[in-house]
Protein backbone atom coordinates (compact mmCIF):
# COMPACT_ATOMS: atom_id res chain seq x y z
CA UNK A 1 0.00 0.00 0.00
CA UNK A 2 1.22 3.19 -1.09
CA UNK A 3 2.10 5.90 1.75
CA UNK A 4 -0.91 8.58 1.00
CA UNK A 5 -3.91 10.31 2.31
CA UNK A 6 -7.00 8.99 1.46
CA UNK A 7 -10.36 10.92 1.65
CA UNK A 8 -12.53 9.38 4.55
CA UNK A 9 -16.23 9.82 2.45
CA UNK A 10 -14.57 7.64 0.02
CA UNK A 11 -13.75 5.31 2.95
CA UNK A 12 -17.84 5.58 3.66
CA UNK A 13 -18.70 4.71 0.24
CA UNK A 14 -16.69 1.75 -0.13
CA UNK A 15 -16.91 0.45 3.07
CA UNK A 16 -21.12 0.56 2.50
CA UNK A 17 -21.05 -0.61 -0.35
CA UNK A 18 -19.15 -3.83 1.08
CA UNK A 19 -21.72 -4.51 3.03
CA UNK A 20 -24.51 -4.46 0.30
CA UNK A 21 -22.09 -6.61 -1.62
CA UNK A 22 -22.58 -8.85 0.47
CA UNK A 23 -26.15 -8.71 0.96
CA UNK A 24 -26.30 -9.17 -2.67
CA UNK A 25 -23.90 -12.35 -2.64
CA UNK A 26 -26.60 -13.44 0.17
CA UNK A 27 -29.55 -13.09 -1.66
CA UNK A 28 -28.03 -14.62 -4.74
CA UNK A 29 -27.37 -18.02 -3.27
CA UNK A 30 -31.23 -17.36 -1.52
CA UNK A 31 -32.76 -16.94 -4.79
CA UNK A 32 -30.98 -19.68 -7.05
CA UNK A 33 -30.91 -23.08 -3.61
CA UNK A 34 -33.06 -26.08 -4.23
CA UNK A 35 -33.53 -26.40 -0.51
CA UNK A 36 -36.41 -24.64 1.92
CA UNK A 37 -33.51 -24.66 4.14
CA UNK A 38 -31.91 -21.86 2.69
CA UNK A 39 -34.47 -20.08 0.29
CA UNK A 40 -36.76 -19.73 2.95
CA UNK A 41 -35.16 -20.29 6.53
CA UNK A 42 -32.04 -17.99 5.90
CA UNK A 43 -30.11 -20.66 6.90
CA UNK A 44 -26.84 -19.43 6.15
CA UNK A 45 -24.53 -15.93 5.79
CA UNK A 46 -21.91 -13.96 3.59
CA UNK A 47 -18.57 -12.41 4.26
CA UNK A 48 -16.56 -10.02 2.30
CA UNK A 49 -12.76 -10.91 4.31
CA UNK A 50 -9.43 -9.09 3.51
CA UNK A 51 -6.50 -11.28 2.32
CA UNK A 52 -5.48 -12.36 5.55
CA UNK A 53 -8.84 -13.47 6.32
CA UNK A 54 -10.15 -11.04 8.48
CA UNK A 55 -14.11 -10.06 8.19
CA UNK A 56 -14.64 -7.09 6.71
CA UNK A 57 -18.40 -7.00 5.61
CA UNK A 58 -21.51 -9.75 6.02
CA UNK A 59 -24.59 -10.08 4.54
CA UNK A 60 -28.03 -10.87 6.45
CA UNK A 61 -28.54 -14.44 8.04
CA UNK A 62 -27.39 -16.27 11.09
CA UNK A 63 -25.24 -13.98 13.02
CA UNK A 64 -23.42 -17.05 14.39
CA UNK A 65 -22.45 -18.23 10.93
CA UNK A 66 -20.79 -14.61 10.35
CA UNK A 67 -18.35 -15.48 12.74
CA UNK A 68 -17.51 -18.85 11.05
CA UNK A 69 -16.24 -17.80 7.80
CA UNK A 70 -12.83 -15.83 9.05
CA UNK A 71 -12.17 -18.86 10.91
CA UNK A 72 -12.86 -20.91 8.17
CA UNK A 73 -10.56 -18.84 5.60
CA UNK A 74 -7.99 -19.80 8.87
CA UNK A 75 -8.34 -23.43 7.66
CA UNK A 76 -7.74 -23.27 4.24
CA UNK A 77 -4.31 -21.01 5.02
CA UNK A 78 -2.91 -23.47 7.20
CA UNK A 79 -3.35 -26.02 5.08
CA UNK A 80 -2.62 -23.76 1.27
CA UNK A 81 0.74 -21.57 1.57
CA UNK A 82 0.15 -18.51 -0.41
CA UNK A 83 1.80 -19.77 -3.17
CA UNK A 84 -0.66 -22.59 -3.80
CA UNK A 85 -3.93 -20.13 -4.02
CA UNK A 86 -4.85 -18.70 -7.45
CA UNK A 87 -7.20 -16.62 -9.18
CA UNK A 88 -10.09 -18.68 -10.21
CA UNK A 89 -9.84 -21.37 -6.93
CA UNK A 90 -12.91 -22.07 -4.75
CA UNK A 91 -12.71 -23.97 -1.40
CA UNK A 92 -15.28 -26.23 0.23
CA UNK A 93 -14.81 -27.01 3.84
CA UNK A 94 -17.30 -28.26 6.42
CA UNK A 95 -15.22 -30.34 8.84
CA UNK A 96 -14.69 -28.63 11.76
CA UNK A 97 -10.78 -29.74 12.68
CA UNK A 98 -10.07 -28.26 9.32
CA UNK A 99 -11.42 -24.98 9.74
CA UNK A 100 -15.35 -26.05 8.64
CA UNK A 101 -16.26 -24.69 12.33
CA UNK A 102 -19.75 -26.02 13.17
CA UNK A 103 -20.68 -29.83 12.06
CA UNK A 104 -20.71 -31.59 8.45
CA UNK A 105 -23.90 -30.43 7.47
CA UNK A 106 -22.86 -26.96 7.32
CA UNK A 107 -20.73 -26.40 3.86
CA UNK A 108 -18.19 -23.48 3.69
CA UNK A 109 -17.39 -21.76 0.21
CA UNK A 110 -14.69 -19.91 -0.48
CA UNK A 111 -13.04 -18.08 -3.13
CA UNK A 112 -9.91 -15.69 -3.44
CA UNK A 113 -10.36 -12.33 -5.32
CA UNK A 114 -7.39 -10.78 -7.36
CA UNK A 115 -6.59 -7.90 -8.61
CA UNK A 116 -3.84 -7.70 -11.39
CA UNK A 117 -2.25 -10.86 -10.17
CA UNK A 118 -2.51 -9.83 -6.06
CA UNK A 119 -5.09 -10.94 -3.81
CA UNK A 120 -6.95 -8.08 -2.55
CA UNK A 121 -10.20 -9.83 -0.88
CA UNK A 122 -11.70 -13.23 0.07
CA UNK A 123 -15.45 -13.90 -0.75
CA UNK A 124 -17.09 -16.72 1.22
CA UNK A 125 -20.30 -18.21 2.49
CA UNK A 126 -21.65 -21.14 4.32
CA UNK A 127 -25.27 -22.79 4.52
CA UNK A 128 -26.97 -25.60 5.50
CA UNK A 129 -27.43 -28.80 4.09
CA UNK A 130 -30.69 -31.35 4.70
CA UNK A 131 -28.32 -34.62 4.34
CA UNK A 132 -24.35 -34.89 3.75
CA UNK A 133 -24.77 -39.08 4.72
CA UNK A 134 -23.94 -40.68 7.80
CA UNK A 135 -25.47 -43.03 9.80
CA UNK A 136 -29.44 -41.09 9.55
CA UNK A 137 -31.00 -39.43 7.17
CA UNK A 138 -30.69 -35.62 7.76
CA UNK A 139 -27.19 -36.10 9.66
CA UNK A 140 -27.81 -35.42 12.86
CA UNK A 141 -27.82 -38.07 15.38
CA UNK A 142 -28.10 -37.61 18.93
CA UNK A 143 -26.23 -40.98 19.38
CA UNK A 144 -23.34 -40.50 17.10
CA UNK A 145 -20.28 -40.87 19.26
CA UNK A 146 -17.50 -39.56 16.88
CA UNK A 147 -17.84 -37.76 13.73
CA UNK A 148 -17.24 -40.24 11.26
CA UNK A 149 -20.54 -41.30 12.01
CA UNK A 150 -22.21 -37.91 10.85
CA UNK A 151 -21.71 -37.93 7.28
CA UNK A 152 -18.92 -36.89 4.44
CA UNK A 153 -16.04 -35.24 5.13
CA UNK A 154 -14.54 -32.33 3.29
CA UNK A 155 -11.27 -31.12 4.82
CA UNK A 156 -10.47 -27.53 3.22
CA UNK A 157 -10.44 -28.73 -0.36
CA UNK A 158 -9.95 -26.90 -3.76
CA UNK A 159 -13.68 -27.42 -5.78
CA UNK A 160 -12.03 -25.76 -8.62
CA UNK A 161 -8.32 -25.10 -9.11
CA UNK A 162 -7.78 -21.65 -11.24
CA UNK A 163 -11.17 -21.71 -12.48
CA UNK A 164 -11.08 -25.68 -13.55
CA UNK A 165 -13.97 -27.72 -11.72
CA UNK A 166 -12.67 -30.65 -10.13
CA UNK A 167 -15.43 -33.01 -10.65
CA UNK A 168 -14.40 -35.92 -8.20
CA UNK A 169 -15.38 -33.83 -5.15
CA UNK A 170 -18.79 -33.11 -6.92
CA UNK A 171 -19.27 -36.44 -7.56
CA UNK A 172 -18.15 -37.47 -4.00
CA UNK A 173 -20.53 -35.16 -2.23
CA UNK A 174 -23.54 -36.19 -4.85
CA UNK A 175 -22.89 -39.84 -3.66
CA UNK A 176 -22.78 -39.16 -0.22
CA UNK A 177 -25.70 -37.80 0.06
CA UNK A 178 -30.26 -38.97 0.40
CA UNK A 179 -30.74 -35.77 -1.34
CA UNK A 180 -28.25 -35.58 -4.29
CA UNK A 181 -30.66 -33.37 -6.18
CA UNK A 182 -30.79 -31.14 -3.71
CA UNK A 183 -27.57 -31.02 -2.65
CA UNK A 184 -25.84 -29.96 -6.39
CA UNK A 185 -28.32 -27.34 -6.01
CA UNK A 186 -27.37 -25.75 -2.84
CA UNK A 187 -23.98 -26.25 -4.02
CA UNK A 188 -24.35 -24.43 -7.11
CA UNK A 189 -26.35 -21.51 -5.70
CA UNK A 190 -23.22 -21.45 -3.63
CA UNK A 191 -20.95 -20.85 -5.88
CA UNK A 192 -23.48 -17.74 -7.87
CA UNK A 193 -23.33 -16.27 -4.19
CA UNK A 194 -19.41 -16.37 -4.74
CA UNK A 195 -19.34 -15.30 -8.50
CA UNK A 196 -21.12 -12.30 -7.66
CA UNK A 197 -19.04 -11.38 -4.64
CA UNK A 198 -16.20 -11.68 -6.85
CA UNK A 199 -17.68 -9.39 -9.68
CA UNK A 200 -18.49 -6.99 -7.62
CA UNK A 201 -15.67 -6.49 -5.41
CA UNK A 202 -13.27 -6.13 -8.47
CA UNK A 203 -15.47 -3.58 -10.06
CA UNK A 204 -15.04 -1.56 -6.68
CA UNK A 205 -11.87 -1.82 -6.86
CA UNK A 206 -11.42 -1.08 -10.48
CA UNK A 207 -13.39 2.47 -9.30
CA UNK A 208 -11.05 3.60 -6.38
CA UNK A 209 -7.79 1.39 -6.90
CA UNK A 210 -6.31 -1.16 -5.02
CA UNK A 211 -4.52 1.23 -2.57
CA UNK A 212 -7.70 2.96 -1.42
CA UNK A 213 -9.71 -0.37 -1.19
CA UNK A 214 -7.21 -1.68 1.17
CA UNK A 215 -6.54 1.27 3.04
CA UNK A 216 -11.09 1.55 3.78
CA UNK A 217 -11.05 -2.31 4.83
CA UNK A 218 -8.32 -1.64 7.29
CA UNK A 219 -9.60 1.87 8.24
CA UNK A 220 -13.48 0.03 8.99
CA UNK A 221 -11.37 -2.52 11.00
CA UNK A 222 -10.00 0.32 12.75
CA UNK A 223 -13.44 1.94 13.77
CA UNK A 224 -14.84 -1.63 14.88
CA UNK A 225 -11.87 -1.78 17.17
CA UNK A 226 -12.05 1.66 18.35
CA UNK A 227 -16.22 1.04 19.05
CA UNK A 228 -15.11 -2.14 21.32
CA UNK A 229 -12.77 -0.27 22.64
CA UNK A 230 -14.86 2.60 23.79
CA UNK A 231 -17.45 0.12 24.94
CA UNK A 232 -15.06 -1.93 27.43
CA UNK A 233 -13.64 1.19 29.39
CA UNK A 234 -17.69 2.02 30.46
CA UNK A 235 -17.33 -1.46 32.30
CA UNK A 236 -16.02 -1.51 35.41
CA UNK A 237 -12.67 -3.71 35.76
CA UNK A 238 -13.01 -6.79 37.59
CA UNK A 239 -13.57 -10.55 38.12
CA UNK A 240 -17.23 -11.90 37.65
CA UNK A 241 -18.50 -15.77 37.89
CA UNK A 242 -21.61 -17.78 36.99
CA UNK A 243 -22.72 -21.20 37.16
CA UNK A 244 -25.77 -22.58 35.34
CA UNK A 245 -27.18 -26.05 36.13
CA UNK A 246 -27.68 -27.55 32.37
CA UNK A 247 -30.92 -29.92 31.53
CA UNK A 248 -28.58 -33.14 31.74
CA UNK A 249 -27.83 -31.61 35.62
CA UNK A 250 -24.54 -30.98 35.04
CA UNK A 251 -23.08 -27.16 35.54
CA UNK A 252 -21.72 -25.00 33.23
CA UNK A 253 -19.40 -22.60 34.71
CA UNK A 254 -17.54 -19.24 33.06
CA UNK A 255 -15.73 -16.51 34.32
CA UNK A 256 -15.77 -12.74 32.87
CA UNK A 257 -12.72 -10.71 34.00
CA UNK A 258 -12.62 -7.04 32.46
CA UNK A 259 -9.12 -4.98 32.63
CA UNK A 260 -8.43 -1.93 30.75
CA UNK A 261 -7.62 -3.85 27.49
CA UNK A 262 -9.40 -7.06 27.75
CA UNK A 263 -12.29 -9.10 28.32
CA UNK A 264 -11.42 -12.64 28.97
CA UNK A 265 -13.94 -15.00 28.81
CA UNK A 266 -12.60 -18.43 31.00
CA UNK A 267 -14.67 -21.76 30.14
CA UNK A 268 -11.69 -23.91 31.42
CA UNK A 269 -13.64 -25.57 34.22
CA UNK A 270 -16.36 -27.36 32.07
CA UNK A 271 -17.61 -31.16 31.33
CA UNK A 272 -15.62 -33.39 29.23
CA UNK A 273 -16.58 -33.82 25.73
CA UNK A 274 -19.71 -36.46 25.31
CA UNK A 275 -21.82 -37.31 22.55
CA UNK A 276 -22.72 -35.31 19.79
CA UNK A 277 -23.83 -32.22 22.47
CA UNK A 278 -19.68 -30.92 21.90
CA UNK A 279 -18.44 -27.69 19.89
CA UNK A 280 -15.17 -26.91 18.25
CA UNK A 281 -13.14 -24.16 19.75
CA UNK A 282 -13.84 -21.90 17.01
CA UNK A 283 -17.94 -22.48 17.71
CA UNK A 284 -16.92 -21.48 21.13
CA UNK A 285 -15.56 -18.12 20.11
CA UNK A 286 -18.56 -17.34 18.09
CA UNK A 287 -20.95 -17.73 21.05
CA UNK A 288 -18.39 -15.62 22.57
CA UNK A 289 -18.21 -12.82 20.16
CA UNK A 290 -22.05 -12.77 20.00
CA UNK A 291 -22.76 -12.15 23.56
CA UNK A 292 -19.71 -9.81 23.69
CA UNK A 293 -21.39 -7.62 20.70
CA UNK A 294 -24.48 -7.58 21.81
CA UNK A 295 -23.40 -6.96 25.64
CA UNK A 296 -20.98 -3.94 24.35
CA UNK A 297 -22.03 -2.12 20.98
CA UNK A 298 -24.84 -3.69 19.14
CA UNK A 299 -24.99 -0.91 16.94
CA UNK A 300 -20.80 -1.10 16.30
CA UNK A 301 -19.54 -2.75 12.83
CA UNK A 302 -19.45 -6.62 12.61
CA UNK A 303 -16.38 -7.10 11.40
CA UNK A 304 -12.86 -8.65 12.81
CA UNK A 305 -11.42 -5.15 14.00
CA UNK A 306 -14.79 -5.31 16.94
CA UNK A 307 -13.28 -8.56 18.72
CA UNK A 308 -9.37 -7.79 19.04
CA UNK A 309 -9.96 -6.78 22.76
CA UNK A 310 -11.88 -10.43 23.29
CA UNK A 311 -9.86 -13.45 24.29
CA UNK A 312 -11.42 -17.17 24.83
CA UNK A 313 -9.65 -19.44 26.94
CA UNK A 314 -10.76 -23.20 27.12
CA UNK A 315 -9.57 -26.43 27.96
CA UNK A 316 -8.86 -29.05 25.06
CA UNK A 317 -11.51 -31.98 25.32
CA UNK A 318 -14.72 -29.96 27.21
CA UNK A 319 -17.47 -29.63 25.51
CA UNK A 320 -16.11 -26.07 24.81
CA UNK A 321 -13.21 -27.33 22.99
CA UNK A 322 -13.83 -30.51 21.41
CA UNK A 323 -10.82 -32.99 20.11
CA UNK A 324 -10.88 -35.21 17.16
CA UNK A 325 -12.68 -37.46 16.48
CA UNK A 326 -15.59 -36.16 18.93
CA UNK A 327 -18.77 -35.64 17.38
CA UNK A 328 -20.66 -32.15 16.77
CA UNK A 329 -23.89 -32.38 15.32
CA UNK A 330 -25.94 -30.85 18.00
CA UNK A 331 -23.06 -28.40 18.55
CA UNK A 332 -24.96 -25.26 17.96
CA UNK A 333 -27.02 -26.42 21.07
CA UNK A 334 -23.84 -25.93 22.86
CA UNK A 335 -23.29 -22.83 21.97
CA UNK A 336 -26.42 -21.37 22.68
CA UNK A 337 -26.62 -22.68 25.99
CA UNK A 338 -22.97 -20.99 26.30
CA UNK A 339 -24.52 -17.41 24.58
CA UNK A 340 -27.47 -17.63 26.69
CA UNK A 341 -25.34 -18.41 30.06
CA UNK A 342 -23.14 -15.37 29.05
CA UNK A 343 -25.87 -13.29 28.68
CA UNK A 344 -27.63 -14.55 32.11
CA UNK A 345 -24.16 -13.70 34.44
CA UNK A 346 -24.03 -10.52 32.61
CA UNK A 347 -27.49 -10.07 33.44
CA UNK A 348 -27.01 -10.96 37.33
CA UNK A 349 -23.80 -8.96 37.63
CA UNK A 350 -24.87 -6.28 35.43
CA UNK A 351 -28.72 -5.60 36.01
CA UNK A 352 -30.64 -4.18 33.81
CA UNK A 353 -28.17 -4.66 31.06
CA UNK A 354 -29.91 -7.70 29.34
CA UNK A 355 -33.84 -8.97 28.54
CA UNK A 356 -34.94 -12.14 30.90
CA UNK A 357 -34.16 -15.13 29.15
CA UNK A 358 -35.49 -16.66 26.14
CA UNK A 359 -36.40 -20.07 24.92
CA UNK A 360 -32.76 -20.49 23.78
CA UNK A 361 -32.67 -23.33 21.53
CA UNK A 362 -32.60 -23.86 17.96
CA UNK A 363 -34.96 -26.48 17.95
CA UNK A 364 -33.44 -28.35 14.74
CA UNK A 365 -36.40 -30.92 13.95
CA UNK A 366 -35.72 -33.31 11.11
CA UNK A 367 -38.82 -35.13 9.76
CA UNK A 368 -38.40 -37.38 6.42
CA UNK A 369 -38.68 -40.50 5.09
CA UNK A 370 -40.50 -41.91 1.55
CA UNK A 371 -42.72 -39.04 -0.37
CA UNK A 372 -46.89 -39.84 0.19
CA UNK A 373 -47.29 -38.90 -2.71
CA UNK A 374 -43.98 -40.10 -4.77
CA UNK A 375 -42.31 -42.29 -2.64
CA UNK A 376 -39.04 -40.49 -3.21
CA UNK A 377 -37.20 -39.67 0.36
CA UNK A 378 -37.92 -36.18 1.19
CA UNK A 379 -36.03 -34.62 4.39
CA UNK A 380 -37.60 -31.28 5.99
CA UNK A 381 -35.36 -29.16 8.60
CA UNK A 382 -37.26 -26.68 10.81
CA UNK A 383 -35.06 -25.12 13.14
CA UNK A 384 -38.35 -23.72 15.50
CA UNK A 385 -39.28 -19.85 16.87
CA UNK A 386 -40.24 -19.31 20.39
CA UNK A 387 -40.52 -16.62 22.89
CA UNK A 388 -37.98 -13.66 23.87
CA UNK A 389 -37.58 -12.46 27.55
CA UNK A 390 -39.38 -9.48 28.74
CA UNK A 391 -37.53 -6.39 29.54
CA UNK A 392 -38.28 -2.99 31.82
CA UNK A 393 -40.58 -1.08 29.74
CA UNK A 394 -41.61 -4.04 27.41
CA UNK A 395 -43.37 -7.35 27.11
CA UNK A 396 -41.04 -10.27 25.46
CA UNK A 397 -41.41 -10.76 21.42
CA UNK A 398 -43.70 -13.94 20.61
CA UNK A 399 -42.61 -16.59 18.45
CA UNK A 400 -39.20 -15.24 16.77
CA UNK A 401 -35.77 -17.25 16.36
CA UNK A 402 -33.44 -16.99 19.46
CA UNK A 403 -30.91 -14.28 19.52
CA UNK A 404 -28.34 -16.71 18.36
CA UNK A 405 -30.00 -17.87 15.36
CA UNK A 406 -30.92 -14.45 14.35
CA UNK A 407 -32.11 -12.51 10.91
CA UNK A 408 -34.00 -16.09 9.96
CA UNK A 409 -37.68 -17.52 9.34
CA UNK A 410 -39.64 -20.20 9.89
CA UNK A 411 -40.34 -22.59 6.71
CA UNK A 412 -44.34 -21.43 5.82
CA UNK A 413 -47.04 -24.10 6.46
CA UNK A 414 -48.01 -24.16 2.47
CA UNK A 415 -44.18 -24.16 1.61
CA UNK A 416 -43.55 -27.19 3.94
CA UNK A 417 -47.06 -28.98 2.39
CA UNK A 418 -46.45 -28.29 -1.31
CA UNK A 419 -42.52 -29.68 -0.52
CA UNK A 420 -42.75 -32.23 1.80
CA UNK A 421 -44.68 -35.06 2.06
CA UNK A 422 -46.68 -33.52 5.76
CA UNK A 423 -49.59 -31.75 6.88
CA UNK A 424 -49.46 -28.66 8.86
CA UNK A 425 -52.32 -28.99 11.36
CA UNK A 426 -51.72 -26.14 13.51
CA UNK A 427 -49.64 -23.26 13.61
CA UNK A 428 -50.16 -21.30 17.03
CA UNK A 429 -48.89 -19.49 19.99
CA UNK A 430 -47.95 -21.48 23.12
CA UNK A 431 -50.84 -21.27 25.88
CA UNK A 432 -49.00 -22.55 28.58
CA UNK A 433 -48.29 -20.41 31.60
CA UNK A 434 -44.99 -19.04 32.08
CA UNK A 435 -43.09 -16.09 31.73
CA UNK A 436 -45.67 -13.59 33.64
CA UNK A 437 -44.41 -10.18 34.90
CA UNK A 438 -44.55 -6.70 35.46
CA UNK A 439 -43.71 -7.48 31.55
CA UNK A 440 -44.29 -10.75 30.86
CA UNK A 441 -42.20 -13.05 28.55
CA UNK A 442 -42.89 -13.22 24.41
CA UNK A 443 -45.18 -16.35 24.24
CA UNK A 444 -43.57 -19.60 21.96
CA UNK A 445 -45.32 -21.92 19.48
CA UNK A 446 -47.32 -24.75 19.49
CA UNK A 447 -47.47 -26.46 15.66
CA UNK A 448 -48.53 -30.27 14.89
CA UNK A 449 -47.25 -31.79 11.93
CA UNK A 450 -49.50 -34.46 10.52
CA UNK A 451 -47.44 -37.43 9.37
CA UNK A 452 -48.68 -38.86 5.61
CA UNK A 453 -47.05 -41.99 5.03
CA UNK A 454 -45.35 -44.82 6.85
CA UNK A 455 -41.90 -45.53 7.94
CA UNK A 456 -41.33 -42.08 8.75
CA UNK A 457 -38.79 -40.93 10.95
CA UNK A 458 -38.35 -37.91 13.49
CA UNK A 459 -35.15 -36.72 14.98
CA UNK A 460 -35.39 -33.28 17.18
CA UNK A 461 -32.39 -32.22 19.42
CA UNK A 462 -33.78 -29.29 22.02
CA UNK A 463 -32.45 -27.82 25.36
CA UNK A 464 -34.37 -25.64 27.76
CA UNK A 465 -36.48 -28.89 28.06
CA UNK A 466 -36.52 -29.58 31.74
CA UNK A 467 -34.64 -26.20 32.89
CA UNK A 468 -37.13 -23.06 31.72
CA UNK A 469 -36.05 -19.17 30.24
CA UNK A 470 -34.82 -17.71 33.61
CA UNK A 471 -37.45 -14.73 34.92
CA UNK A 472 -35.14 -11.39 36.04
CA UNK A 473 -36.02 -8.42 38.32
CA UNK A 474 -38.54 -10.57 40.09
CA UNK A 475 -40.13 -11.41 36.66
CA UNK A 476 -41.26 -15.89 36.64
CA UNK A 477 -39.62 -18.18 34.86
CA UNK A 478 -40.72 -18.67 31.28
CA UNK A 479 -41.41 -22.61 30.15
CA UNK A 480 -39.70 -25.57 28.32
CA UNK A 481 -39.30 -26.83 24.66
CA UNK A 482 -40.24 -30.23 23.78
CA UNK A 483 -41.62 -32.30 21.00
CA UNK A 484 -44.42 -34.76 21.81
CA UNK A 485 -45.79 -37.22 19.39
CA UNK A 486 -49.55 -38.45 19.40
CA UNK A 487 -49.74 -41.60 18.24
CA UNK A 488 -52.68 -42.86 15.91
CA UNK A 489 -53.46 -45.28 18.43
CA UNK A 490 -53.79 -42.85 21.56
CA UNK A 491 -50.55 -43.09 22.80
CA UNK A 492 -47.99 -40.17 23.35
CA UNK A 493 -44.32 -39.65 24.38
CA UNK A 494 -42.15 -37.01 24.99
CA UNK A 495 -38.71 -35.85 23.60
CA UNK A 496 -36.01 -33.59 24.09
CA UNK A 497 -33.21 -35.63 22.12
CA UNK A 498 -34.23 -37.84 20.01
CA UNK A 499 -32.72 -39.98 16.96
CA UNK A 500 -34.64 -41.80 13.94
CA UNK A 501 -37.57 -42.47 15.69
CA UNK A 502 -40.07 -43.93 13.29
CA UNK A 503 -43.61 -42.02 13.18
CA UNK A 504 -46.05 -43.43 10.75
CA UNK A 505 -49.33 -41.79 8.58
CA UNK A 506 -51.58 -40.62 11.29
CA UNK A 507 -49.26 -39.40 13.78
CA UNK A 508 -49.31 -35.77 14.73
CA UNK A 509 -45.92 -34.26 16.00
CA UNK A 510 -46.46 -31.70 18.45
CA UNK A 511 -43.93 -29.28 18.52
CA UNK A 512 -43.52 -27.00 21.76
CA UNK A 513 -41.33 -24.07 22.17
CA UNK A 514 -40.67 -21.60 25.68
CA UNK A 515 -42.43 -18.86 26.76
CA UNK A 516 -39.65 -15.98 27.62
CA UNK A 517 -39.53 -15.06 30.95
CA UNK A 518 -40.81 -12.36 32.79
CA UNK A 519 -39.48 -9.14 33.88
CA UNK A 520 -40.42 -7.54 37.09
CA UNK A 521 -42.55 -7.65 39.95
CA UNK A 522 -46.09 -9.68 38.52
CA UNK A 523 -48.10 -7.87 40.90
CA UNK A 524 -46.77 -4.44 39.29
CA UNK A 525 -48.61 -5.63 35.72
CA UNK A 526 -51.05 -2.95 35.03
CA UNK A 527 -54.94 -3.85 34.94
CA UNK A 528 -54.68 -3.04 31.08
CA UNK A 529 -52.44 -5.41 29.97
CA UNK A 530 -53.94 -7.97 32.39
CA UNK A 531 -56.91 -7.77 30.42
CA UNK A 532 -55.44 -7.54 27.27
CA UNK A 533 -53.80 -10.46 27.79
CA UNK A 534 -57.24 -12.34 28.60
CA UNK A 535 -58.85 -11.13 25.68
CA UNK A 536 -55.69 -12.46 23.45
CA UNK A 537 -56.07 -15.76 25.50
CA UNK A 538 -52.06 -15.58 26.57
CA UNK A 539 -53.52 -15.89 30.19
CA UNK A 540 -56.39 -18.08 31.64
CA UNK A 541 -58.70 -16.47 34.35
CA UNK A 542 -57.64 -18.96 37.01
CA UNK A 543 -53.51 -17.67 36.16
CA UNK A 544 -54.57 -14.24 36.64
CA UNK A 545 -55.77 -14.55 40.06
CA UNK A 546 -53.22 -16.52 40.71
CA UNK A 547 -50.31 -14.53 39.74
CA UNK A 548 -51.56 -11.51 39.13
CA UNK A 549 -54.39 -10.86 41.80
CA UNK A 550 -56.53 -9.86 38.84
CA UNK A 551 -60.46 -10.68 39.92
CA UNK A 552 -62.89 -9.90 37.16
Amino acid sequence: MTDKTFDPVTFDIIQNALEAIADEMFYAQVKTSMSAIIYEVLDLSTSILNPQGEIAASGAGIPAFIGVLDKAIAGILAKFPLEDIREGDVFASNDPYFGGVTHLNDMVLAAPVFHEGVMVAWVANIAHWNDVGGNVPGSMSAEATEIFQEGIRIPAVKLFTAGVENHAVFDILKVNSRLPDYLNGDLWAAIAGLRIGERRVLELVAKYGADTFAAAVTDYMDLGERRARAALANIPEGSYSFAEEQDSGVVHKVTLTVTADEFIVDLTDNPAQSGSLNCSREGTEIAVQLAFKDFTDADAPGNGGFFRPLRVVTKPGTIYHVEAPGALGYYAEVEIRLFDMLLRAMAEHFPGSVPAGNFASICGTNIGGPHPDTGRHYTIVEPQVGGWGAWEGSDGVSGQFSGFHGETFNCPAEVAEARYGLGIEQVALNSEPGGEGQWRGGKGIEVHYRVRADDNFLSVGYTRSRMPPWGASGGLDGSVNYVEVMRRDGSRDRHAFTTNLTVNEGDIIRVVTGNGGGYGDPKLRSRADIERDLKNEYLTPERAKEIYGYDA
